[in-house]
């Protein structure tokens, strides 16, 4: 059985819908004002929760919630963190998960099981958006079908493509994909309207995401953006029911993992602890067991022994971050808190330590981002002409060239949207198309890079090696989506590709791209100058050869062999890796065959006449 979506075709007023891990929201601006969407019963959160308990009409939100533990086997939640990413990318979070993952290996996504049907994290977050714009209507008593979405600022283009396709299955025009801390930092700018310098702390249930902004003169501009799409709330639950797993299996023998539906239960009762803890200093996580009942008190500081580790991570992303934006910590002039987490004393003890200085927790953790979104759809509707919203690119972009280096087009926080070309040109005679494979990353060598798209261009005119001239071009749109597009400038002819890749980036190749670059920054240089200086070696070696047999004809015997032995040289050096040889080789080479270059040119002009 399939979900089945509706679609709208009216228009009316554009939302901002912060689509979460946990919870979702959908805000409207009114008289200039952001205001987050309620229910009848007063509740601004959707719990982004859905049952297949009745396959044909799933349940979602807060009816869903209910089913989360006594129906756990057809319940699922946390469908944010499997958006845009292959099956091999979840596997350490796999055990963590009460509801099974399988792998369509034809369509390359993944599907989580429920029962005997089969749905992706794209139908999921389809049915909880189309729950969302369902609020709205009832809200606004009028037709909803246009809205702009919040991503966490490390989506990548799979994961930001998946966002879009949800929506549009939800019936949803969406106008904009917006990054998180950026719509964060919008709400905020607003309601303080101040200048200056800050930095977006954004722990969801699922994602974490640091920003560093610029405020000025209604311009928010972000400078720096860094991340971890597998970090937030949801592994403090984790670490809190792993504890109580340990214990649970020493006491009572039970395995929580091999029951699903205790598994739901420990998950739900870790997360009533967690709560509980950013308001009270003790709190009590228990858990039936058949006519047992396991019971544990957690101290505050017991919990915050727990998860210190896990959100120490969080470090790391937030100082590259201001180094990107080449800023120190004491520059700053606010620190903002977004995130339910984020109401942890923990959490701010954390962000305090990372840049001395005291967090800012005015703002509504959990309203501000949907807020922001709101802001943005207001300035997209032409309401508000006062804000200007200047958005990054969070890694760099760019092709594969000759000898397997990466040319970079777009450099990592580069303001979107924007649009780069570059013309390249062959190293084979004769070539009547070119291979275009698009990268990303930060590293020189393709193999360190992660691999976006390839496509093939054709139709190119036979021509020597360096003659057709290959215009390539990267369009980043405002969503941070990247279109390439190949045109071959002699003859017009011209493919282009939208990046779709099957499945996204880990956290923890993300994080490997950014260190790896900077910690390999002389050895990616070295290996760089090298293909750079075979790049110039091999053509000439192929000249040469090409034109030994002329050669031995124009030459006499004594000037043949000085260019074999220059040959040789040049044949020799390229095998190694000694840059400067080859370079000394290369110019040896060219050297000595200058009479020759000028005899097959005469020879060529007789041939004319």
């Amino acid at each position: 059985m399939s979900v089945q979506f509706e679609s709208s075709q009216k228009k009316g007023p554009i939302v901002g819908i912060d689509l979460g891990t946990t919870n979702s929201l959908v805000a409207i601006v009114e008289n200039g004002v952001p205001r987050v969407l309620r229910s009848k019963e007063g509740q601004s959160l959707i719990p982004s929760v859905v049952s297949f308990a009745d396959q044909n009409h799933p349940l979602v939100g807060s009816e869903a919630k209910r089913n989360k533990v006594k129906d756990a086997q057809h319940t699922v939640f946390s469908a944010k963190r499997l958006l845009g990413r292959g099956f091999e990318d979840l596997k350490p979070i796999l055990s963590s998960l009460p509801y099974a993952l399988i792998e369509d290996s034809a369509a390359g996504l993944v599907k989580v099981q429920v029962g005997e049907g089969s749905y992706s994290a794209v139908e999921i977050s389809a049915l909880i958006l189309r729950e969302v714009k369902k609020r709205a209507e009832e809200a606004l008593n009028c037709p909803v079908a246009q809205a702009v979405i919040t991503v966490p600022a490390y989506f990548n283009d799979a994961q930001r493509q998946a966002t879009r396709t949800a929506g549009r299955l939800a019936g949803l025009d969406v106008l904009r994909i917006v990054n998180e801390p950026t719509a964060a930092s919008l709400a905020y700018g607003l309601d303080k309207k101040r200048q200056g310098l800050i930095a977006v702390y954004d722990l969801g249930g699922g994602t974490f995401d640091v920003s560093i902004l610029k405020l000025q003169d209604g311009i928010f501009e972000v400078l720096a953006t860094q991340g971890d799409t597998q970090l937030g709330g949801d592994d403090l639950d984790q670490a809190l029911a792993s504890v109580a797993a340990v214990e649970i299996s020493k006491v009572f023998g039970i395995d929580i993992y091999s029951d699903v539906q205790l598994h739901a239960s420990l998950l739900e009762a870790a997360e009533s602890v967690k709560i509980a803890l950013s308001t009270q200093a003790e709190a009590v996580l228990q858990l039936k067991l058949g006519d047992q009942v396991y019971s544990r008190a957690w101290t505050q500081s017991e919990f915050e022994a727990l998860v210190r580790p896990i959100l120490d991570r969080t470090e790391e992303p937030c100082l590259r971050a201001l180094q990107d934006a080449g800023l120190k910590p004491s520059e700053l002039s606010d620190v903002v808190l977004v995130g339910g987490p984020s109401r942890l004393k923990i959490v701010q003890d954390t962000a305090r330590k990372i840049f001395g200085k005291e967090p800012n927790a005015s703002v509504h953790p959990d309203e501000v981002v949907a807020e922001g979104a709101a802001i943005q759809a207001d300035i997209l509707a032409g309401n508000n002409r006062d804000l200007l919203l200047l958005d990054v690119v969070p890694l760099s972009l760019g092709l594969e060239t000759y000898g397997g280096l990466m040319s970079t087009l777009i450099h990592r926080n580069t303001r979107i949207p924007t649009v780069a070309r570059e013309v390249y040109t062959t190293f084979v005679e004769n070539q009547t198309a070119v291979d275009i494979h698009v990268l990303q990353g930060e590293r020189e060598r393709i193999e360190e890079n992660r691999s976006l798209a390839r496509f093939k261009l054709g139709g190119i005119q036979p021509a020597p090696a360096g003659i057709p001239r290959v215009e390539v071009t990267f369009l980043i749109d405002a969503d941070g989506i990247l279109q390439v597009a190949a045109k071959d400038l002699r003859t017009g002819q011209e493919q282009s590709v939208e990046v779709r890749p099957t499945h996204g980036l880990t956290d923890s190749e993300v994080e490997k791209m950014l260190i790896n670059s900077l910690e390999n920054v002389e050895a990616d240089e070295a290996y760089k100058k090298l293909v750079e200086a075979r790049n110039k070696g091999e053509p000439v070696v192929r000249a040469v050869e090409k034109s030994w047999e002329q050669a031995q004809a124009l030459l006499p015997p004594e000037e043949c062999q000085e260019v074999q032995n220059k040959l040789e040289a040049l044949r020799t050096a390229l095998k190694g890796e000694a840059v400067a040889a080859i370079y000394d080789a290369t110019s040896d080479l060219n050297r000595v065959t200058v009479r020759l270059a000028e005899l097959l040119i005469q020879d060529s002009l007789k041939e004319m006449r």
